[in-house]
């Protein structure tokens, strides 16, 4: 490579001389490789999350549903404003994941709920699920996969089979 190439690579420059086309924000927000194994994860997360937000918001697998679950977060001090979010965040979160669509705003999304359920609910009951019921709750361990999982989505985007790639190509073609 020449100096004057350098140069030109250095300055952001194309070989014209001109600087290249900026991306779009949303370009930017919904870029992503075709990775399979980056599909897998979001796909894994988003499957794990929806059942849990399926309990809160409708009552589905055993859960309080919407009235239950808003109840349960005044009790531990979280209003109910505050609790509607949460619920609707982990409910569309999860579908975006599932679909791939908004992957990144999807899994910082989860990744807020991970952090808020260990700092309200299961910090308090240490680092292991309760799996041979001898403790007062959960610990915090699933959360800190779910939230390894939605930093990798929120990094490297959806990945392969997403809405936010077939968006970017279709975009790019244009």
């Amino acid at each position: 490579m020449t100096n004057q190439q350098m140069s030109k690579q250095v300055r952001g420059l194309t070989d014209e001389g001109s600087a290249p086309p900026r991306r779009s924000n949303l370009t930017r927000l919904l870029a992503t490789e075709a990775d399979i194994a980056t599909s897998i994860a979001r796909i894994a997360i988003g499957a794990v999350m929806f059942p849990h937000a399926a309990q809160k918001m409708f009552g589905w697998f055993g859960g309080g549903g919407f009235g239950g679950t808003v109840g349960f977060f005044e009790s531990i001090g979280i209003n109910a404003l505050v609790a509607a979010i949460v619920i609707g965040a982990e409910l569309f979160a999860s579908l975006a994941l599932l679909l791939g669509a908004g992957s990144r705003i999807a899994a910082l999304a989860i990744a807020g709920v991970m952090i808020g359920a260990i700092a309200k609910v299961h910090g308090s009951n240490g680092f292991f699920m309760n799996w041979y019921g001898t403790q007062p709750g959960e610990g915090f361990e699933f959360h800190l996969l779910a939230l390894g999982l939605a930093a990798l989505i929120a990094i490297r985007g959806g990945g392969a089979f997403s809405i936010d790639r077939i968006l970017i190509n279709h975009r790019r073609a244009a």
